[in-house]
């Protein structure tokens, strides 16, 4: 079988690669000189102009789901870490809220095209379950599936950052169901559909797999910056 070879001087390729150079001389603590990811506003923590191109910035928080909203008690509600793991585990509400609570600021970036900025969060930090679990060394995704039917995929590199966590508090009130209560995942630096609402259980994997909408033509990578929306 013959594979197509990618063309190095393509406008998404020389793109991405300036953003690596660009984020890898920020870690490093060195000048940059070269052109700042596409967007508008001042820089985020990460270096990103706060404003992703092509987003709308709202105070609203509009409601997207697959059209159903389930209804799930505390005492109902679980959360399973499975796969490739040393300490599989599933934790109920009790369980999950003895981890670090984290608060955090963050903004979120819908694929739809608008952005609510400095949202007020309060959670526990995917890396900390992640850890208490074990995660082995083959794994390089981890697929999400929800108690809607939703799923999503992200590279262990993703789910693994600093500012993605799995929270039950927004804006100082509980999470509310319309918006993945009682926990719903976020990822700020990613499009906001690879954190999944009502979230159920996250698998860890040596291979990918496609979400819901990534296999609906919605872009595996999802990086706003790069305005990476779909295939």
């Amino acid at each position: 079988m013959e594979y197509p070879v990618p063309d190095p001087n393509s406008k998404r390729i020389r793109t991405r690669e300036a953003m690596i150079q660009y984020q890898k001389a920020r870690q490093e603590g060195k000048e940059w000189t070269g052109e700042v990811p596409m967007g508008e506003g001042p820089l985020n923590r990460d270096g990103m102009p706060k404003t992703p191109p092509g987003q709308s910035v709202t105070d609203r928080w509009p409601v997207l789901d697959l059209g159903f909203q389930p209804e799930i008690p505390l005492e109902n509600w679980s959360l399973t870490l499975s796969g490739l793991l040393d300490y599989p585990a599933t934790f109920n509400w009790e369980e999950f809220n003895k981890f670090p609570q984290v608060e955090d600021v963050s903004d979120f970036h819908c694929v739809t095209s608008w952005s609510r900025l400095d949202n007020r969060w309060k959670g526990v930090r995917f890396s900390d379950l992640a850890d208490h679990c074990r995660v082995q060394k083959e794994v390089r995704f981890v697929y999400i599936k929800a108690y809607d039917g939703y799923s999503t995929n992200l590279p262990i590199e993703e789910a693994m950052k600093y500012d993605v966590l799995l929270v039950h508090t927004w804006e100082g009130m509980p999470l509310s169901k319309e918006h993945g209560g009682p926990v719903r995942m976020v990822t700020p630096q990613l499009y906001a559909w690879k954190g999944a609402k009502w979230i159920g259980e996250i698998i860890f994997r040596e291979d990918d797999e496609l979400g819901f909408w990534e296999q609906r033509g919605y872009n595996n990578n999802a990086n706003p910056w790069l305005e990476e929306r779909y295939w």
